[in-house]
This record gives C-alpha cells, sequence and structure tokens, in this order.
C-alpha cells in the first residue's frame, strides 16, 4: 500500500503536465470560415434538392409521355378495328390476322416503340406480325417469347414487365372474332431505357454544374464574408490595442448598416470607460490631493505631542478637527463619484412647494441669520427630493460662511417660462466675475468669497452643480439686488396650466 501511494503522483505529473500548453493552441473557427460553411451547407442542399426535384420531375413527365403514347396507339387500333375496311374486299375485316396485318403496314413506329399482332394459332402457339422502330440495346420483345406469352395472357389492358433484359411498357388491345377467348391481340411495347438515360444524364449535368456553380459561390462568399467582416476585425483590433492608460482609440464609422452600428456601439462603449476611468483617476487624484494636508497636520501633531495635559487637550481637539474634516471630504468626493452612474438621481413626482418650506426649515438652523422665506411655486414636478434639498442645504451653507449674523438669505421657488427655479439669495460680499466660472470646478474658491472663513474643500458647489445636471439642469449665479450672490438650479418644469398660481 505504500508503494502505491508513493508512486501515484509520480505516475499522474508526467500526463498531465502536457495538457497545459495545448489549451491555448487550441484552434478557433473564426466567423469568416463559420458563414462560409453555413452557406456552402444551405447552397448544398438547395442545389441537391433543385436536381433532385427536378430529376423527379422529368421522371414524371416520361411516364406521363409513354402512358400517352400508350394510350394513343391503343386507341388508334380500337377505331381501326370498329370502322376499318379490308381494302381488298372492301368490307369490315372478317380475319383477326388480316386486320393486324394491314393495319401494321400503316403504322411507323417511334424509337424504342414495337408494335406487334399476336395470333394465337391452332396448337396453342403465338404467330406475330410486327412493325418495330430502332431498339439500340437489350431484348426486344418480338425475340422474347416468354414476354409475349406473358403479356398476351395477362388480364390487364396495360402494365409494365420487368425482365433482366431491360424494361417494357405496354398496352394491349385484345381481338376476339372466334368465340369467347380472344384469338388475336395488338401489342404496343415501349423500352424506357433511352429515356431513363436521358433523364439520368440532365440530371449529372446538373450534379456538375451545381457543383462548379458551389465552387463559385464559395470563392465569392470568402471575398464577400471577408469585405463584410473587416470592420468586426478592425474592432478586434482596436480592441487588443486599448489599455487602462490609453482609451483614446476610436473605429471609424462607414454607412449605416449594421456594422457601422456596430462600431458606434463600440465607441459609445469607449466614450463611456474613458469617463469612467477619467472619473476614476479624478477621485484617486482628488482624494490624495486634499487628504494629504489634514494627514500631515494629524501626523505632525501626533508626533511633537507631549506630556502635558493641557497640550494634550489641544491635540486631540485639533486632530479631531482635522479627521471631521476628511471625513466631509471622503463623503463629498464619494458623492462626485456617484453622479457617473444611472441612478445618481432619481426622478419622483414631488410637490415644490413642500421642498422650499422643507429646505427653509433645515436652513435655519445652519446660522444665527435673517432667514426669509421669498416665493414658493405650488406645483408638482418629477426630481429627486432628497438631492434638490442636498443641493439647496449645500447652497444655504455657502451664503451663511459668506454672510455675518444678521445679514438676510432668501429661499425661494418660482417658475420662469419653461424653467422651474429654486434659488438662495444672500446679502453677503457676492462673487468677483473672474471667479464666476471656477467656483464650480473640484478644490476652487472664489479669493473674495472663500477667504479664511472657508473651511470646506471646494466641492460643494461641484456637488450641487452635478445634481442639477442630472436633472438635465444647471446652476446659475447672478449678483442679488442691494449687494450679495443669488445661486440658482434652473430645472426643467413641468407644463403648467393657465392662471395657476405660482
Amino acid at each position: 500500500m505504500t508503494t502505491t501511494t508513493a508512486r501515484a503522483p509520480e505516475t499522474t505529473e508526467p500526463t498531465t503536465a502536457p495538457a497545459t500548453p495545448t489549451e491555448p493552441a487550441r484552434r478557433r473557427i473564426t466567423a469568416r470560415v463559420r458563414i462560409l460553411l453555413w452557406l456552402l451547407l444551405v447552397m448544398a442542399v438547395a442545389l441537391v434538392e433543385v436536381t433532385t426535384t427536378t430529376r423527379s420531375l422529368l421522371m414524371r413527365d416520361m411516364d406521363n409521355r409513354i402512358n400517352r403514347l400508350l394510350t394513343q396507339e391503343a386507341g388508334e387500333f380500337a377505331g381501326f378495328e370498329e370502322r376499318g375496311k379490308d381494302p381488298e374486299t372492301g368490307r369490315p375485316f372478317a380475319d383477326a390476322e388480316r386486320l393486324l396485318t394491314v393495319f401494321l403496314q400503316q403504322q411507323n413506329p417511334d424509337a424504342d416503340e414495337e408494335l406487334i399482332g399476336l395470333v394465337r394459332r391452332t396448337d396453342g402457339d403465338l404467330a406475330q406480325i410486327r412493325q418495330q422502330g430502332d431498339i439500340g440495346s437489350g431484348l426486344p420483345l418480338y425475340r422474347d417469347a416468354d414476354a409475349k406469352r406473358r403479356i398476351f395472357d395477362s388480364p390487364d389492358s396495360t402494365g409494365t414487365l420487368h425482365r433482366p433484359q431491360g424494361e417494357i411498357r405496354w398496352a394491349k388491345v385484345t381481338v376476339a372474332r372466334a368465340g369467347a377467348q380472344p384469338d388475336a391481340a395488338f401489342v404496343v411495347a415501349i423500352h424506357p431505357e433511352h429515356e431513363r438515360e436521358r433523364v439520368n444524364t440532365v440530371f449529372r449535368t446538373l450534379l456538375v454544374i451545381s457543383g462548379v456553380a458551389l465552387l463559385l459561390t464559395t470563392g465569392i462568399a470568402w471575398v464577400v464574408a471577408g469585405r463584410i467582416l473587416k470592420p468586426v476585425r478592425v474592432v478586434r483590433t482596436a480592441a487588443a490595442e486599448i489599455t487602462e492608460q490609453d482609451l483614446t482609440r476610436r473605429i471609424p464609422v462607414h454607412g449605416n448598416d449594421d456594422i457601422a452600428a456596430l462600431a458606434e456601439t463600440f465607441n459609445g462603449m469607449l466614450d463611456r470607460l474613458d469617463r469612467a476611468f477619467a472619473a476614476q483617476r479624478e477621485f484617486v487624484d482628488d482624494a490624495g490631493h486634499e487628504l494629504r494636508t489634514p494627514i500631515t497636520i494629524v501626523r505632525g501633531h501626533l508626533e511633537v505631542m507631549g506630556d502635558d495635559p493641557a497640550e494634550r487637550e489641544e491635540t486631540v481637539r485639533l486632530v479631531t478637527d482635522e479627521l471631521e474634516r476628511m471625513s466631509r471630504i471622503v463623503e463629498d468626493l464619494l458623492v462626485l463619484a456617484k453622479t457617473e452612474r444611472p441612478d445618481f438621481v432619481v426622478h419622483e413626482p414631488a410637490q415644490v412647494a413642500e421642498l422650499t418650506a422643507d429646505v427653509f426649515v433645515k436652513a435655519r438652523t445652519l446660522g444665527e441669520r435673517d432667514w426669509q422665506l421669498a416665493e414658493v411655486a405650488d406645483l408638482e414636478a418629477e426630481l429627486d427630493f432628497q438631492r434638490i434639498t442636498q443641493a439647496m442645504v449645500q447652497l444655504a451653507q455657502n451664503a451663511v460662511q459668506h454672510t455675518t449674523p444678521g445679514q438676510t438669505i432668501r429661499i425661494g421657488s418660482r417658475v420662469a417660462g419653461p424653467h422651474l427655479e429654486l434659488y438662495v439669495a444672500d446679502s453677503g460680499p457676492g462673487v468677483q466675475p473672474q471667479d464666476a466660472e471656477i467656483i464650480f470646478e473640484r478644490f476652487r474658491r472664489a479669493t473674495s468669497r472663500r477667504g479664511a472663513r472657508g473651511s470646506g474643500a471646494g466641492l460643494g458647489l461641484a456637488i450641487v452643480k452635478a445634481i442639477a445636471e442630472g436633472h438635465h439642469g444647471r446652476v446659475r449665479l447672478s449678483d442679488t439686488p442691494g449687494g450679495g450672490a443669488t445661486f440658482t438650479l434652473v430645472l426643467p418644469a413641468p407644463q403648467v396650466p393657465e392662471g395657476h398660481p405660482t
């Protein structure tokens, strides 16, 4: 038992090791080859179906022609028997042999056709009078005594005689002149081998033509599939060349077919990936940039902290303050990172009047200011109640930071044409024209409004802008009459009935 268990791993290693290198070498069938194989399969099935159907139709047409010919010849003899007269006597035929002889002398049989008159002798043998066309192969009926006997004795008027020497299609008209038993018969015999061989020749010709057509189709399909799939190969090549550091490559779009739609979809995917990676890099850069300072401050104070209780208390206060600021920065960065997600803003029916009053109540706790609810739009709109409240509270906080106790801050909402406007107007120092654009960027502060009193990281207005754009709106900055700045969320407004109080 010990020997077996010791050798088991050694015997399994050589058998499993070579299997790994062979897995990447497994060949894959390309889309071009698959398209070609499916096309060849469909074409082959179609061509085989066409050729076999054509052969069946030709064989059926041959059978119909033989049947018509047999019926025609038998009908002509029956009519001659009924109405014909002996040219020597001018009277109806009294002798079956004479009837058959005169009729056959007037006939000119087609190729592969035999016209035979059979007369029963008194001794039981069959005498024959014949006319025949060119029987190129096989054994003619007039030489086959057994076949003649079988046809003469058959109770049927038509049939098929299968012989090793060749098939015979025949029709018979009996002549009874003496007694109840027929003593003579007119037989039409047709040998269908040549007709069948001509049908088979046509069938083989169609097979050859189908094979040539299949080869031509293969070549044409190979070229056409290559041209159609060329943009797909371009997409595959571009996808292979794209890396996390380089997402700038795009697929050229030509035409308006499915391949062009694929290229456009691929380019759109690259745009989304580029924005996602850019947001990720921006988030990492912003976090690293903004968190570096409080971390340095915390580390520095902890390193120089002594044993003095008062010094320890002051260090703990400073560290706690910096940690709180770091927490606010992280929360703001996470909010900005979510702005690229489709569920960042969830639109729901909301009462604008209720939202405005809710913001006013929450803002009054931010500082001792002269808070005023200026106006209220009484209507229902599709918006994200929580996000709009977050943006308005942020604007109110911004106004508190740049006003002093007792100064006026007005909050309101109104409908202005096709827009719903929610605003916060302060009576502070205002914003310089050169700062009007940069204050909505991340980590940017206006010189006249921020100053030493600004404790934020410069992310508040960027969050407000992201929330407004998530509602397909924008943030507008304007001067407050009498001094100050007014920040307005301009959002698409629902249709307001005429005369509705706003």
